[in-house]
């Protein structure tokens, strides 16, 4: 529920298909380093940009809730889940204006997201109602795409702010392929990627297996 306390209210989107180490960790660093009273974290609902079927939003959602539920902080919102039709960032980010008058809006995404971000719907208008920040994760090596990723943002605006982020060789693909197969191996270190209550409702479910 909105509350008048919140002067700093940050918004992390995406599928969470599944939720990881790596989101969480960008969860924990976004509410330190921008001092924020809240994080809705948004599990997308139906994201136009998508070239894959996303799981089951019930599921989506129950996972989101468990890989957060340490962090008192941070607020599973089903908002773009529950609405029809097509989930745009903007027309989430006019409902928390209007929700939460007072706050300080921060958008946080991650560096893909961050340079596709000019396709986005309305993209303009994100950055008049919202601080974009993005997750740079941090990279060995000086070759000339490092540059030009780190500068991605001199053509969208200059006030993008930048979360500082350790090296989580992490992503949701690579997990949805291992569990696919059900790979239990040293070389699917699961363990490591997933927290221990998102696996156990992996499992439990039998979600991304080619044999369910």
């Amino acid at each position: 529920m909105p509350d008048v306390e919140v002067h700093r209210l940050g918004v992390f989107g995406g599928a969470f298909d599944p939720p990881h180490v790596a989101h969480l960790a960008l969860a924990q660093h976004a509410i330190a380093q921008f001092a924020l009273d809240r994080l809705l974290i948004i599990p997308t609902g139906d994201a136009w940009h998508k070239t894959r079927p996303l799981t089951a939003a019930p599921h989506r959602l129950a996972m989101t809730r468990l890989a957060f539920a340490e962090l008192p902080q941070a607020w599973v919102d089903p908002r773009e889940i529950d609405r029809d039709g097509p989930t745009y960032t903007i027309d989430t980010l006019e409902a928390l204006r209007l929700e939460y008058p007072s706050a300080k809006l921060f958008l946080f995404i991650g560096a893909d997201q961050a340079r596709a971000f000019q396709t986005w719907h309305r993209w303009q208008d994100i950055l008049s109602m919202a601080t974009l920040v993005v997750a740079q994760r941090q990279v060995e090596g000086g070759n000339e795409k490092h540059k030009v990723d780190a500068q991605w943002h001199n053509a969208v605006s200059p006030d993008v702010q930048i979360l500082d982020m350790p090296s989580l060789p992490i992503n949701a693909t690579e997990i949805r392929s291992h569990l696919a197969q059900g790979s239990q191996t040293q070389a699917a270190p699961l363990h490591e990627w997933l927290s221990a209550p998102v696996q156990h409702y992996i499992d439990q479910h039998r979600l991304y297996r080619l044999d369910r």
